[in-house]
């Protein structure tokens, strides 16, 4: 038994508070990822601050038809949201594929941001991981790394982030509402995550002692469709081989915009910019969109065992994009 403090917070600054006085801390909502990681030894916090009973688990709708998904909203009440259905279909989608029932009625939205890496080796103390202990190597390369990154990773770390819902958040334009000591802030969703360079343990952008309070949704564009698809070993309860989230909107049969992120392929949502450009404005025919995901997927630098990805995510991005067309134009439901 490793004995640690226990604070439950009723007011962000009080939770923030006790995170100063605490180093070492770490802050509690569903603790579906951090009390595993305890488990394994992984995380030894000094302290848990529990954020459960803050009043942040609201879906609310603002004024300007922003979407405000509360820091503690389970994924699961997120998924059934009407609002959510309806404007965002690609992020129900997205959390009804991750994990399971059980698990979504206890995961939060900001826990769900902020779970670390399923990297075996980065869960596994007695091996050396420049994620957990920085400066000991990287087991992963030289060692089974099949589910590893094929974008943008570094000679320190080839983990992938295991998030399903962050992936649709990135085509959506979401932005991170922060709470800390120097105030609120509000980050891109797409900037929030870091790839690993030569500092994997840093995940994100959080400041020390920052709490994730809303995930903000913009707008829905007029005509725009969504959807998310996942490739994975078995048909639930398994983490993505690859992925992929597609926002599409036509007019006068050529894109206006789209937005395409992959999952499963590197430290963080891997945001398709290259194949973005290449679509914007062109007519959407099968052979524009296998040249913009093709030059997206270029940059892809596969290792050993897990080159299969990147034709796996090819098929995924242009099959959702040939689907998301026909529906845009109105020839499918």
């Amino acid at each position: 038994m490793k004995p640690f403090a226990y604070v439950r917070a009723t007011s962000l600054r009080e939770a923030a508070a006790a995170h100063a006085r605490h180093p070492g801390a770490r802050y509690l909502a569903g603790g579906t990822n951090l009390v595993d990681l305890m488990k394994l030894g992984v995380e030894e916090p000094r302290a848990l601050i529990d954020l459960s009973r803050l009043p942040l688990h609201e879906v609310r709708e603002l004024p300007d038809g922003t979407l405000s998904i509360g820091a503690t909203a389970r994924n699961s009440d997120v998924a059934a949201h009407p609002a959510v259905r309806a404007r965002y279909p690609a992020l129900a989608q997205a959390l009804l594929a991750g994990a399971s029932g059980q698990l979504r009625n206890i995961a939060t939205t900001g826990g769900n941001l902020l779970q670390r890496t399923r990297c075996p080796y980065f869960q596994d103390v007695s091996t050396p991981c420049n994620k957990r202990e920085p400066g000991t190597g990287c087991a992963a390369r030289d060692g089974i790394h099949r589910d590893h990154a094929v974008l943008g990773h570094s000679a320190h770390c080839i983990a992938t982030h295991p998030s399903d819902m962050a992936v649709a958040l990135a085509v959506f334009d979401a932005a991170v509402e922060l709470y800390g000591d120097q105030g609120t802030r509000t980050v891109p969703v797409t900037e929030f995550h870091r790839l690993p360079g030569d500092r994997p343990e840093q995940d994100t952008v959080l400041r020390g002692g920052e709490i994730v309070t809303a995930v903000l949704l913009p707008a829905a564009a007029p005509g725009a469709v969504s959807l998310y698809r996942k490739a994975r070993d078995r048909a639930s309860y398994a983490f993505a081989l690859a992925s992929v989230a597609a926002v599409l909107q036509l007019e006068d049969g050529r894109v206006r915009r789209v937005a395409l992120a992959f999952g499963g392929l590197a430290h963080r949502p891997w945001r398709a910019t290259t194949a973005e450009a290449l679509l914007t404005g062109a007519e959407p025919t099968e052979a524009a969109l296998r040249e913009a995901v093709d030059a997206e997927l270029a940059h892809a630098l596969p290792l050993r065992d897990n080159a299969f990805k990147v034709g796996l995510a090819a098929n995924l991005a242009r099959d959702a994009l040939a689907t998301l067309t026909r529906r845009a134009a109105g020839h499918a439901p």
